[in-house]
């Protein structure tokens, strides 16, 4: 088995302290997260929608839009690239990755661990592709066909890119206490952070735009809550690594921007074709 640079060691121990308080790390990306949202929705309702009086005209919007939707899809990308260009044996990352494991299996109390393996299942795939089913039922039967084929697409379409990453990486799943978690399959890309941020991404994308103003904002932060929870219970439960789970994480969001931004160009089409 190959060793550490030594120039990394210093690194690869502050993995580990980190892994000792994964809890603490688990409370600030949790906050990170809904701080973004939270961040993401006050420019958009301040810049980025249409007004009556000394907005955008919608041409100039459109171009906003798509540029920042670029950005996103090509950050995301980049950062699963730099991810995966070093989850190879011998790689520094592969070794954090296995430090922050250990300070996991350390430190973190067993009945947290519990709690986890329960909140997991979140992103369990029977209950994702139930979601899919049944808010694309829901899409139909309210008229917004085009809203529900987007919503299968992008649904399914991420599981389909999942599991083709997971075939060229094939990366080992870390060691893990089957007794409490069973995974099997290859580890890289964590298909439970893509799927939950995809699939309850989508279902706040799908509230925003049918609910009342005042509950929008909440579902989007409870989405987030709930995609970053449930990826985060993998690294806890050991059965994906880290990096694993921000690859996910990546790979997820720019699936995701791309099939907002092609189901809004698709409605904005059909809006003007019928107009």
């Amino acid at each position: 088995m190959s060793q550490p640079d030594p120039r990394y060691a210093s690194v690869i121990h502050a993995a580990h302290v980190a892994g000792e308080h994964a809890l603490a790390v688990y409370g600030a990306t949790l906050v990170i997260a809904i701080l973004a949202v939270l961040g993401a929705w006050r420019l958009v309702q301040r810049y980025g929608l249409p007004r009556e009086k000394g907005g955008l005209p919608p041409r100039i919007l459109l171009v906003i839009h798509l540029a920042v939707s670029f950005a996103i899809i090509v950050g995301a990308a980049a950062l699963f690239a730099a991810i995966a260009d070093e989850i190879g044996d011998g790689e520094t990352l592969g070794f954090m990755d296995q430090a922050f494991a250990d300070g996991i299996a350390r430190s973190v109390p067993i009945d947290v661990i519990r709690v986890f393996a329960r909140v997991t299942h979140l992103g369990d795939p029977w209950l994702l592709a139930t979601w899919c089913v049944l808010g694309a039922v829901l899409l139909v039967l309210s008229g917004r066909r085009a809203i529900a084929i987007g919503f299968v697409i992008a649904i399914v379409g991420n599981g389909v890119l999942n599991t083709t990453l997971k075939r060229i990486f094939e990366r080992v799943r870390p060691v893990h206490d089957r007794e409490i978690a069973t995974a099997d399959g290859w580890s890289f890309p964590s298909g439970h952070a893509s799927g939950s941020l995809v699939t309850y991404g989508m279902i706040a994308y799908v509230l925003v735009s049918v609910m009342p103003s005042r509950w929008r904002l909440p579902a989007a932060i409870l989405a987030t809550i709930i995609a970053v929870t449930t990826a985060s219970s993998r690294v806890f439960l050991r059965v994906h690594f880290a990096s694993d789970v921000l690859a996910g994480f990546a790979s997820g969001t720019a699936w995701l921007a791309a099939c907002i931004v092609s189901i809004e160009l698709m409605r904005r089409y059909w809006r003007t074709r019928q107009g």
